[in-house]
């Protein structure tokens, strides 16, 4: 029993270690892969169509990887080819000059990156369950290796040079698959109580379907956000510096988010919808707000929101798909919020924010944000109606 107890224990420091540093490694990547395109020559046109290819390719990514871990039950096993093909993919990327196949090489890339986080989750999720452990104790840690990571990159690269932004990189990503290795497995689902359907019998659940479809509504403000906050604050005066306290500070302010929800938040959909409604109605402030500042200062301390309204709204979110999705396909059911949250809506912002923000200005592209947020709160409250008149209740609730 203690042995067993033991490894447990060396198990959940895996977990949290593997967190720091692959979100460490995203942090790094999309805070200065675009300086080192910069640097090679690349124009910012060509830069913004590069990156636009991540929402479309995670509407295959997702499914096609939560699908893959479901099959095989080893969801180790797919985050291990993840970061592989993610190291492979971008060293091809950093040798290479021609746009055409720098392009090409952006899409694989996508491929093997954009799943990471969904699939992690899940893991999370496997190894916890009849634990007593919280996932926000171990999601806290991601927050943690995003805002340590961003920060101290900065300095490092100013000492290397951007031009060998791939030794970071690289070296990071290394130190996760290094341990992954010694991630456990998480619990093993025999075949025979596999679900008929597979995605069709996901979708058949209308209450995750409406959740999903409530949450495009509300992360298409989010990208908008995150695509042009940045021009925003450069547009108010802000300094690269300034853009990057930013993001340090809406990341690091997620951990007590994390740490609350977890002590706080009674497992029920009824209570977590309600959540996300209100999760949704702070969304709108936060839009509305930005599109009032007029300052880059002001910016920085409404951007500390996002603490509150992504951390709240991804934290429930995780925790409302694995209660409303049969266990045998929570990978797949962590697939499709993931798809939902950054590659539909990924892809609305892209093109719907871009438009708005060329042609009518930041202030409209928040107003929208703002009816937006509005619009999914009314949503969610109506779903909040209707699960409290059907009073149909899950297997995890029971």
């Amino acid at each position: 029993m203690e042995e067993a107890s033991r490894i447990g224990a060396r198990s959940f420091a895996v977990i949290k270690g593997f967190n720091f540093f692959i979100y460490g490694a995203i942090a790094i990547y999309s805070s200065f892969f675009p300086l080192y395109l910069k640097s090679i020559g690349v124009s910012s046109l060509q830069i913004g169509l590069l990156l636009a290819g991540e929402p479309f390719i995670s509407i295959l990514a997702n499914p096609f990887w939560g699908y893959l871990s479901d099959r095989w039950n080893h969801t180790k096993r797919v985050l291990l080819l993840l970061l592989i093909g993610n190291l492979v993919v971008m060293q091809s990327v950093f040798l290479q000059s021609s746009y055409t196949l720098l392009f090409a090489l952006m899409l694989a890339y996508f491929f093997f990156q954009s799943p990471l986080f969904s699939q992690s989750n899940s893991l999370i999720l496997d190894a916890i369950e009849h634990t007593g452990k919280r996932f926000g104790e171990f999601r806290l840690w991601g927050s943690l290796g995003w805002a340590l990571m961003a920060a101290a990159a900065g300095p490092v690269l100013s000492l290397l040079g951007i031009g060998r932004f791939w030794v970071m990189y690289s070296a990071i990503v290394l130190i996760s698959i290094g341990i992954a290795l010694a991630l456990p497995r998480g619990h093993v689902r025999s075949k025979e109580s596999k679900l008929p359907g597979g995605y069709a019998a996901i979708f058949a659940n209308k209450s995750f379907a409406a959740f999903l479809l409530i949450g495009v509504l509300i992360s298409i403000p989010n990208g908008m956000n995150t695509t042009f906050m940045p021009i925003y604050m450069s547009e108010l005066g802000g300094k690269e510096g300034l853009i990057g306290l930013s993001a340090f500070l809406t990341s690091i302010f997620e951990i007590p988010v994390f740490l609350l929800f977890d002590r706080l938040l009674p497992k029920n959909r009824r209570t977590m919808i309600l959540c996300l409604g209100a999760v949704s109605l702070l969304y709108a402030l936060r839009w509305l707000l930005m599109s009032l500042a007029s300052s880059p200062y002001e910016v920085v301390c409404i951007q500390i929101l996002n603490s509150i309204t992504f951390g709240g709204y991804y934290y429930i979110g995780t925790q409302l798909t694995t209660m409303l999705i049969p266990r045998q396909y929570r990978s797949s059911g962590q697939a499709l919020y993931a798809l939902s949250w950054g590659g539909l809506s990924g892809i609305a912002a892209g093109v719907l924010g871009g438009w708005i923000f060329q042609n009518l200005g930041a202030v409209a592209m928040y107003r929208l944000g703002t009816l937006l947020a509005v619009l999914g709160a009314a949503c969610f409250a109506a779903m909040f109606v209707w699960l409290r008149r059907t009073g149909i209740r899950t297997e995890a609730e029971e």
